[in-house]
């Protein structure tokens, strides 16, 4: 699957307006007409994806080669599936895709879904536990829910990004990747720097499927170096 821009005059040229109700808010109405004019949303639909979002890591797969056939991949934060309906896609029957989220998620053959907080504290070693060895990647497209106030809200999108790096660094092989959100801020920096001490390659990514308007960010890490782990 190739990633185009959507777009084009003539798809552009007639937008759907959302009318206001008394039951939803602006706020909400204007979310609702930019998802009704989304070329992405649009495109998701008539290609059977779960989400917009799903373009986003086809853009990065495309670009980079992230995904093999018969990987281990682990999805955090994957609802509503599109990240996990295209990588199971890519890594076919020998391999294998964990998807985890607060939410419930609709089934996809051949991906292992369940619901779980990734911030509780047993989380970590109930991941392993499924995982049964290590993942070849790991990839988040967690969000915190938002206050209102950036610096708030880019804090704690950081502070999930964070949490995520330092259990990718201890399920992952040797070469493996790490892909999560961020938002721009100032402080993704000290992301990178944590990264660039575990893996060969890291980068900034803003995908073409990312609203223009958005301070939304990936960092993406690929060759894994494997930690030096203390044998005592």
């Amino acid at each position: 699957m190739t990633v185009k821009k959507p777009g084009g005059a003539r798809e552009g040229s007639l937008k759907v307006r959302v009318k206001t109700s008394r039951k939803r808010t602006i706020s909400s109405t204007l979310w609702l007409q930019r998802q009704l004019n989304d070329p992405y949303v649009l495109r998701a639909k008539k290609e059977g994806l779960r989400s917009r979002a799903a373009y986003k890591l086809i853009e990065m797969d495309e670009r980079y080669h992230l995904l093999k056939t018969g990987q281990k991949i682990l999805d955090l934060g994957a609802a509503p599936g599109g990240w996990s309906q295209y990588a199971v896609k890519k890594v076919g029957p020998k391999g294998r895709v964990i998807g985890i989220d607060l939410l419930d998620i609709d089934p996809i053959a051949g991906v292992e879904f369940t619901i779980m907080d990734f911030l509780d504290e047993d989380a970590p070693d109930r991941l392993k536990t499924m995982l049964g060895g290590l993942a070849d990647g790991v990839m988040s497209d967690m969000a915190a829910n938002t206050t209102g106030h950036k610096k708030t809200d880019h804090l704690k999108i950081i502070g999930l990004a964070e949490l995520a790096i330092h259990f990718a660094t201890e399920v992952l092989a040797p070469g493996g990747f790490f892909v999560a959100k961020v938002f721009q801020g100032g402080t993704e920096g000290d992301l990178l720097t944590l990264l660039k001490r575990d893996f060969k390659t890291v980068r900034h990514v803003k995908p073409e499927a990312s609203r223009a308007g958005s301070a939304e960010l990936y960092v993406l890490a690929t060759g894994f170096r494997g930690l030096q782990r203390d044998e005592d």
